[in-house]
């Protein structure tokens, strides 16, 4: 059974190592990881059933640590799935505004059970015999009554508990990890734009022609993104406003003569600047 048992759990920790390699920010890829616990938990589950377990040794291992380490998975992907589902989309400061309350949750519930946090973490053996082995709970170590409702035959009063501290240290992680790099993004924002104020550039033509010249950009796919995110980076760089450049692209559009002659005019200077350097 021990055999059997630390086998489910290698192949599990395998299958989830190549789930974790990949962005946990889509759904896709935190469905997989749901499906991947249960999967081996549902395993163990039904190993403990039909075999029996040499010792309690065995029996306060398997709850304390391996039973936790996959129900520990499927609790992190869970919450995680959940989390994405109620993300914000929108500017990056209502998003760390959000991440910022999840993390309150998190510091709220070790604060709320630190006394068996403390426990788990050093590693202390003192309870365990009340704590990890089945039908020996004992009620006044008990912190909330849930465990009144769970499967006697694959639960003990505190293998979820252990479960839920490292879902949530998986959680803590990955919200500092995007945390950090809404941070860096909000600080490059801030550097660029900060560049674009010392910068001294000036549009000169006509607003139509820089109209021409970003729908030109875009439609010949040496910029890719959108026409509103272009006009938006050109009224920045050379602090113009375009107005309705949606309008503009109609005038463009209904020339009878020389529909591109912005762009010609670009072709013949940059040939005459050319020639110029030649002599």
């Amino acid at each position: 059974m021990t055999n059997e048992i630390q086998h489910i759990l290698d192949e599990c920790k395998l299958a989830l190592d190549e789930v974790n390699e990949k962005n946990l920010s889509e759904f896709s890829n935190v469905e997989k990881g749901i499906k991947i616990s249960r999967k081996y938990l549902q395993e163990l589950r039904f190993i403990v059933r039909e075999r029996n377990f040499l010792n309690k040794e065995n029996e306060i291992l398997f709850f304390k640590k391996q039973k936790p380490f996959i129900y520990g998975q499927l609790k992190f992907y869970a919450k995680l799935y959940k989390y994405l589902m109620q993300k914000p989309r929108g500017t990056d400061k209502s998003k760390r505004a959000y991440i910022d309350v999840e993390i309150k949750k998190l510091q709220e519930y070790y604060f709320c059970n630190n006394e068996f946090i403390k426990y788990y973490r050093q590693n202390a053996t003192f309870l365990d015999e009340f704590y990890f082995l089945r039908g020996n709970d004992n009620i006044g170590l008990l912190a909330n009554t849930s465990h009144f409702y769970t499967d006697a035959e694959f639960s003990t009063s505190h293998d979820n508990a252990v479960a839920k501290i490292l879902a949530y240290d998986l959680l803590l992680n990955h919200y500092t990890n995007e945390l950090n790099e809404l941070k860096k993004t909000t600080k490059k924002i801030s550097n660029n734009a900060k560049l674009l104020e010392s910068l001294s550039l000036s549009w000169t033509s006509n607003k139509i022609d820089l109209t021409e010249l970003i729908y030109a950009l875009i439609a010949s796919g040496a910029v890719k993104g959108d026409i509103k995110d272009l006009a938006t980076a050109f009224e920045k760089i050379f602090d113009v406003d375009l107005g309705n450049y949606y309008r503009s692209f109609l005038e463009i559009r209904g020339r009878k003569e020389e529909p591109t002659r912005f762009l010609e005019s670009l072709k013949l200077g940059l040939i005459k600047r050319m020639k110029e350097a030649d002599n």
